[in-house]
Formats: structure tokens, C-alpha cells, sequence
């Protein structure tokens, strides 16, 4: 009569395919915090990935601009070979051709594009900002303060966006730091209303009761856990706010808002010259049209992949 099997001879039969699925439950008890699990499933997903090489690119050609141009920007040396029935069009010292007050185009897009991201970036920081007092104060205070201050927002969310920023660009001026002020102008109720309904969310759970609990100041439960706990969602915007401020600063240099300079490089700004010319040098539209296309998608592909990656729906 045979022994009883003990528990290692137990273990040692298992098949190898249940072993290794406890294995791997295993590893996955060990849980994974909320911003470790979201780059895990970014990594996973290529629509993340296109859009964080399509943004890396735009980030990489903004700054060392000074290093990929050929020439200096608004530099129209070549302005003689400009015609009003011509524009040259690419030639060996000139691989895009020239612009209409004869300056190279590739230096005009490149250096475009350091002048996009940097009033992208400011205003989207600058919206941010502005969006996070107001929400964060609503959503900390709750009461007549939240009232009050949503009645404001929700004033602001009825007037559209670009006719927003228009209007505050008219008032303020014809420079970059207007077009910032007036984008971010457009993008603080945006960020008000998120985070305030995300702090919300978050007043209802129960570590905010234990906390409460403890004796533990509003201050300290707003500022040490609730805000934190909120922010995932309105980094997240602020991701796909960037393509839509990019698109705005297009707009408004197109609608003559921007800086009075025509020769400075600005994407925006270079379609309105090259309307008059479509026809002679398609290029001319074709070209800056592509990098605000190009840009602003990347940007709303690693913003969608974030909030998927944040969403707890998602996780598996």
C-alpha cells in the first residue's frame, strides 16, 4: 500500500498551465497603483504610441529649431525672386521652396512650430490654472461658493470657445500674450467644471468619511487627499486641450488676431498669406496646414489613450 501524497507531491503534478495562471494571479494580487497600471496599458496601445511619437517630434523640432533651420527665421534676403504671378518652389538651397515675402518655408514651419507649442503650452497652463482655483474652490467649499461660482462658469460655457477667444484677443491686443490669454480665457470654465465634478466624486468616498473622522481639517482632507485623487481626469483634458489650443492659435493668427509681424514664423499666419497665392503655390497652404493637421492629431491620440488607460472600465 502506497504512501499518501503529501502536499509538494501534490504541487509537483500540477500541469504546468495551472501552475503558471496561479503564478500570474498572483503578481496581479500584488495590485499596481492607479498611474503604473495607466502607462502599462499605454504601452500597450498603439494609438498611444503614435500620438507620444507625433508629440515628441513637434516637442523636439520646437526646441532645437535653431539647430534643424537652414536659416535664420523671417529672413527675406530672397525676396527678388518673388514675383505676384510666381513663388519658387523647391530647389537645392531651398528644399520646400520660398514663402511670399521670400524667406525659406522649411525655416518658417520649423521655427512655426516653436512659436505654436509655446503659446499652446502657456495658455493650456494658463487655462489650467485658472480652472483649477475656481473648480478646486467650488468643489472644496461646496454651498453658495460652489453655486455661485458655477453660475459664472456655466455663463462662460455658453458663449463658444473661439468666439470667446476672439473677443478677448479684440480687447487685449494684437501680441503672443494676448492670443495665450485669450485661448486660456476660452479653456478655464472647461477645467473648472472637470475638476469640480471630479473633487465631488471624490468628497463621497470613505476614505474623506475615516479622515473626517480622525478630527482631520477640511484644509488638510482637501489638500492632501481630495485634490490629488482629482487631478487624473483633468490632466487628461489638458492633454486634449493642447490639440484644440494649437488649432485656436491657427485661427486667431488667421483671423488677423495674432501679431502684427506678417514675416514672423506662425502657421496661422502663413495660411493667410497663402490664400492669395493657392492657386500659383499650393504649397504654401498645403504645408502648415499638414503640421497644425498632423500636430493637433497626435495630441488628441495620447490624450484618448490616456483617459481609456485612466478609466477603471478599461482595466482587465
Amino acid at each position: 500500500m502506497s504512501a499518501p501524497e503529501t502536499e509538494n507531491d501534490v504541487e509537483v503534478q500540477r500541469p504546468a498551465a495551472l501552475t503558471e495562471a496561479m503564478g500570474t494571479r498572483r503578481e496581479d494580487e500584488q495590485g499596481t497603483s492607479l498611474w503604473a497600471g495607466a502607462a502599462k496599458r499605454l504601452l500597450k496601445n498603439p494609438a498611444a504610441i503614435a500620438g507620444a511619437v507625433i508629440v515628441l517630434l513637434f516637442v523636439l523640432v520646437a526646441i532645437f529649431a535653431d539647430l534643424l533651420a537652414p536659416y535664420e527665421p523671417a529672413n527675406s534676403q530672397w525676396i527678388s525672386e518673388v514675383s505676384t504671378s510666381q513663388v519658387p518652389g523647391p530647389s537645392p538651397d531651398h528644399p520646400l521652396g520660398l514663402d511670399p515675402f521670400g524667406s525659406d518655408l522649411l525655416t518658417q514651419l520649423i521655427f512655426g512650430a516653436r512659436q505654436s507649442l509655446l503659446i499652446g503650452v502657456v495658455s493650456t497652463l494658463l487655462g489650467l490654472l485658472g480652472g483649477a482655483i475656481l473648480g478646486g474652490l467650488a468643489g472644496a467649499f461646496g454651498g453658495w461658493v460652489d453655486a455661485l461660482l458655477m453660475r459664472v462658469v456655466d455663463l462662460l460655457l455658453s458663449i463658444p470657445s473661439l468666439l470667446l477667444a476672439v473677443s478677448v484677443a479684440a480687447v487685449v491686443g494684437r501680441t503672443p500674450s494676448a492670443l495665450m490669454v485669450a485661448i486660456a480665457a476660452a479653456q478655464v470654465p472647461i477645467f473648472a467644471r472637470l475638476l469640480r465634478g471630479s473633487m465631488l466624486a471624490q468628497r463621497g468616498q470613505d476614505y474623506v468619511l475615516a479622515s473626517v473622522s480622525l478630527g482631520l481639517r477640511r484644509r488638510t482632507i482637501v489638500m492632501s487627499h481630495v485634490l490629488p485623487n482629482s487631478l487624473g481626469p483633468v490632466l487628461v483634458q489638458a492633454t486634449l486641450t493642447l490639440a484644440t489650443a494649437i488649432i485656436e492659435v491657427a485661427a486667431l493668427s488667421y483671423l488677423g488676431l495674432g501679431a502684427p509681424d506678417p514675416t514672423v514664423a506662425e502657421w496661422g499666419r502663413m495660411l493667410v498669406k497663402a490664400q492669395e497665392r493657392l492657386a500659383q503655390a499650393p504649397q504654401l497652404t498645403l504645408l502648415p496646414g499638414a503640421c497644425i493637421a498632423v500636430t493637433a492629431l497626435g495630441f488628441t491620440l495620447l490624450g484618448e489613450a490616456m483617459r481609456e488607460a485612466l478609466d477603471p472600465k478599461s482595466r482587465r
